[in-house]
């Protein structure tokens, strides 16, 4: 057990290492808060489009959606990093991770609140229509708040897988917290540093979990009353 602990759970070791740790974390923090309201803008953006546009517009909406859909995040991130410098298009780190995220995760994010709005009863539409709003004004107005309500859980869903995708910053080498505890244990020559990493985002993520968890059980319950 003193060796497990010595090896695995040699917190006193961090210290060294310490600043490198909260740099990365704080690169993470910097992802998150850009990625998440960047792609949920985006993903609304897509389904109003969607539900507004014409033949055209729709068709290369749904298409959009689907190809972004389609790309493993890891597989997006690794492409956009080392195919497009062979198009003479290059993006640092950073770049490669916010772009990559935002349009996998936007792709998601339109198809939730697509089937929010269409989850809206036609009687509300025709009930806006009959107070004089145009269709933009019905869909703003008065369909939109309900369909968001509506997917509030597999949106919130969505947003936690999301943050947690950060973490594949480190198949760029951006140095996000993954990254700076590698390299932290090659430093001290010591794995505590991955384990104090699991156990961060352990922390952060699983009230979150939990809560969604409490808000999908409600959400059957209202929809069996």
């Amino acid at each position: 057990m003193d060796g497990f602990s010595a090896t695995f759970l040699n917190f006193r070791s961090l210290l060294p290492v310490l600043p490198l740790l909260l740099s990365g974390l704080r690169v993470s923090a910097i992802l998150i808060v850009t990625i998440i309201p960047s792609a949920l803008l985006l993903g609304l953006a897509l389904a109003l489009c969607q539900r507004l546009g014409g033949r055209i517009p729709r068709a290369v909406l749904v298409a959009y959606t689907d190809f972004f859909r389609s790309f493993p995040p890891l597989v997006l991130l690794v492409f956009l990093y080392s195919a497009l410098p062979l198009a003479g298009l290059r993006l640092d780190e950073f770049q490669t991770v916010v772009i990559g995220l935002v349009l996998n995760g936007s792709a998601f994010f339109g198809e939730i609140f697509r089937a929010g709005i269409e989850s809206v009863p036609i009687g509300q539409w025709d009930a806006a229509y009959a107070l004089g709003l145009a269709k933009r004004q019905a869909l703003l107005r008065v369909v939109l708040p309900q369909g968001i309500r509506a997917v509030i859980p597999p949106l919130a869903s969505n947003v936690v897988e999301l943050a947690k995708a950060t973490s594949l910053a480190a198949a760029v080498s951006l140095p996000d917290l993954l990254t700076s505890a590698r390299q932290a244990q090659d430093i001290i020559y010591n794995p505590t540093p991955l384990v104090a990493v699991a156990l961060v985002y352990l922390i952060v993520f699983w009230p979150l979990v939990r809560l969604l968890s409490i808000l999908d059980a409600r959400n059957v319950q209202i929809r069996q009353t």
